[in-house]
């Protein structure tokens, strides 16, 4: 085994760059250059300007507190009544304290509504509203906005938790720029010690989901406001007419936003904590939902940003180009990596697949470590998350693979997103019928 293995070290030291090039193109030229040496390069640049930024950002925080706008929360759901009066709670720690809170019960089976109406009655909940008959969260969060007052709106899951200066500092890039539409929060993994599966997203949200969207805020490419916590502006959220149905629903109505020429920020330092699926069955489940919306709303739903037309921005073709490519496009390149391997180098594929690893391990330490450096809020320290990093790249490089191209193939080919449960029968046999 030793005599083999330096067998192919001699090998790849005796072909030279091209042939290298060639045997591992797809790492080279889509993995590291994107996810490693281009976030890097721009997170190094949103850093420079991190000086200027703060100065601006406390100029914004005084406008707001001068300003102290009603902002209204609504948090719609089903069956949340275990996680509502934490949340009450927790909103009661608030730093900035002008809000109307309101909770919407979507058809609860459990004793959500007894719950509501008790912490209505003594002054903890500002409105309580229920859906007797289910309709779905978009029916939810719009019933709620339909009865708010907010000058902003800010919408979150019962099931989070929030830092004490949450609410705060989702609103003070609205006091930024004037053109900003939508916020989004910075979401970490709250039960990462659960189980791998946890550990492991949360390494996955720290790198790929919170520094992703660092980089693509900086760059006005940023794509999902995330349901768990975002804000918007009202008059934003009118124009667009609000939530449409779906799984996805949350990339929807950036898009919707981003094609009416609002700004989209990401704000890192508004933290909500969530519960991730505990169990690679459960990710599954999720993760089927996540994927089939980007063929629905990206490719289908979507299409028309890559079309000259009277909403045409370059900066939402690139937005969906970008996602399209690096999520859809390349899921399916690297099966054909992997064929061409197999056709043409069978012979060496038993230290293609081990070297692929190992290039993959030392680029999640890397990326891990360094982008560690840019995070303004950690959950653990980085010492807890290293013992696992080797399992990323099975984690990332295969199971998640997977699990995308079934969801895409489902999608592409048999429309299921509106075969899920997630949402009411008749609510997406209706959404189909209309093309949303």
């Amino acid at each position: 085994m030793t005599e083999a293995i330096d067998d192919f070290f001699g090998y790849i030291m005796i072909v030279g760059p091209a042939k290298l090039i060639r045997i591992f193109w797809f790492f080279i030229f889509f993995e590291f250059l994107r996810f490693f040496a281009f976030e890097l390069t721009t997170l190094i640049i949103w850093y420079i300007g991190n000086k200027s930024r703060k100065l601006n950002y406390q100029v914004a925080r005084r406008k707001l507190f001068i300003d102290r706008p009603l902002v209204s929360i609504i948090v719609p759901g089903k069956n949340e009544g275990q996680h509502i009066y934490k949340l009450v709670m927790s909103m009661k720690e608030q730093t900035y304290t002008n809000y109307e809170f309101i909770v919407i019960d979507d058809g609860s089976d459990d004793d959500t509504e007894a719950i509501c109406k008790s912490l209505q009655k003594n002054g903890y909940i500002d409105l309580f509203l229920r859906n007797d008959v289910r309709g779905g969260k978009a029916s939810a969060a719009n019933l709620g906005f339909r009865y708010s007052t907010g000058k902003l709106v800010v919408h979150l899951d019962a099931d989070c938790s929030y830092d004490n200066d949450a609410l705060e500092k989702i609103i003070i890039p609205f006091y930024l720029d004037d053109n900003i539409g939508a916020v989004g929060g910075n979401i970490l993994v709250r039960n990462y010690k659960d189980s791998l599966c946890a550990t492991l997203q949360a390494i996955e949200y720290a790198d790929t989901i919170s520094v992703g969207r660092i980089t693509s805020s900086y760059l006005g490419i940023y794509r999902v406001v995330s349901g768990a916590f975002g804000a918007f502006k009202r008059e934003a959220l009118e124009r667009v007419g609000g939530w449409d149905i779906g799984p996805g629903l949350d990339g929807d109505i950036t898009v919707k936003l981003r094609k009416l020429d609002y700004k989209i920020a990401f704000e890192p330092e508004a933290i909500c904590q969530t519960s991730v699926p505990d169990t690679f069955r459960k990710l599954v489940k999720q993760r089927l939902r996540w994927d089939k919306s980007i063929i629905r709303f990206r490719v289908r739903k979507h299409k028309d940003v890559f079309f000259p037309n009277s909403t045409f921005k370059f900066s939402n073709f690139i937005s969906s180009f970008e996602n399209i490519t690096y999520n859809l496009v390349l899921n399916f390149k690297w099966w054909v990596y992997v064929i061409d391997m197999t056709l043409n180098y069978p012979t060496i594929l038993m230290f293609i697949i081990p070297f692929n690893i190992l290039l993959y391990t030392i680029t999640n330490f890397l990326k891990f470590l360094i982008f560690s450096l840019f995070r303004t809020r950690k959950n653990e320290q980085v010492s807890y998350f290293i013992l696992y990093l080797p399992c990323m790249v099975f984690y990332f490089g295969l199971y998640l693979r997977i699990v995308r191209t079934i969801a895409y193939i489902d999608e592409l080919f048999f429309k299921r997103s509106y075969e899920d449960n997630w949402n009411p029968a008749k609510s997406s046999a209706h959404a189909k019928e209309l093309g949303l």
